[in-house]
């Protein structure tokens, strides 16, 4: 039985933690979350997905599963349609609303709490694998990834010269652009990359300031593979105000990652950790 439970901030509601294993694991899954998906294919339990949400995008076979819409604005009716014996997401699902209405039709709806780190992806891991009836290779998956980022650790600190101060950019469109600051999936793996964040000062992602970006110098810009392209390239990212100032945009130093492998902390952590350090500090201007 679950008996430990945790508040979701912002949902309101009280989810049991999947810290112990269900009465009986699930047989029909919708799996909301990039990161989540490919946790569940990388324990070998694909075959108990009947729907994903749009970030769910590796591996490759997850887009063609049914798919009930973005992550953080979901239709009860959409996931209900697909029968599910169990919701199973991250943080970032929603509405609140919309998981109240599947609690009140009586699907189990699973919230894994967002921890950006090593450790926190393979508790994650063992959680999901638990509700999956895969404890076992939820076991030996955690224990491959500790070692594997163990590994790329040691990889990081090998890497020669100071610490690039990095700017990361997230710009779904040029007319959204924001910036991240401490407490983010971003600020994480620049320390996990050896990296320094060139902001610091506030939580979360604010709005691009263009006297804050030119005063904090950054060497390197960051950006996701989608974003760059949303902007038009690199001369279309340069465009937001401030940017081509910094040193970074003077030397056109923009480094880029497929979103969901950069920020979104799942079983290809310790790769995107070594690739990502890799890119800062060797990557040539583009």
């Amino acid at each position: 039985m679950i008996t430990r439970r945790h508040l979701v901030q912002g949902v309101g509601l009280a989810f049991a933690a999947p810290w112990g294993r269900a009465a009986a694991p699930a047989t029909r899954v919708v799996s909301i979350g990039g990161a989540v998906t490919e946790t569940v294919y990388a324990l070998g339990a694909q075959g108990l997905l009947v729907g994903v949400d749009t970030t769910s995008l590796y591996p490759a076979a997850a887009r063609a599963l049914p798919n009930v819409g973005y992550a953080r604005s979901l239709s009860a009716e959409g996931v209900l349609s697909l029968a599910p014996t169990l919701v199973v997401a991250g943080e970032e699902a929603g509405p609140p609303a919309v998981l109240r209405q599947l609690e009140a039709a009586k699907v189990p709806v699973q919230v894994l709490a967002a921890d950006h780190s090593v450790a926190g992806v393979a508790e994650r891991t063992r959680q999901l694998a638990a509700l999956l009836g895969r404890e076992d290779a939820g076991r030996a998956l955690a224990a491959q990834l500790q070692r594997d980022a163990q590994a790329a650790s040691a990889k990081v600190a090998a890497l020669s010269g100071p610490a690039p101060r990095v700017l990361f950019i997230l710009a779904h469109s040029m007319s959204q652009v924001r910036v991240a600051g401490q407490r983010t999936a971003a600020d994480a793996m620049l320390r996990l990359a050896g990296a320094t964040n060139a902001l610091s000062g506030f939580d979360g992602y604010k709005p691009l300031n263009p006297e804050a970006a030119i005063a904090a110098a950054p060497d390197v810009l960051l950006v996701t593979n989608q974003g760059l392209e949303a902007a038009g390239g690199i001369d279309g990212l340069l465009r937001a105000p401030g940017l081509a100032a910094t040193p970074a945009g003077r030397a056109r130093r923009v480094a880029s990652l497929d979103a969901l492998w950069l920020l979104g902390f799942g079983p290809r952590l310790p790769s995107a950790m070594t690739t990502l350090a890799e890119a800062l500090r060797g990557g040539a201007a583009r």
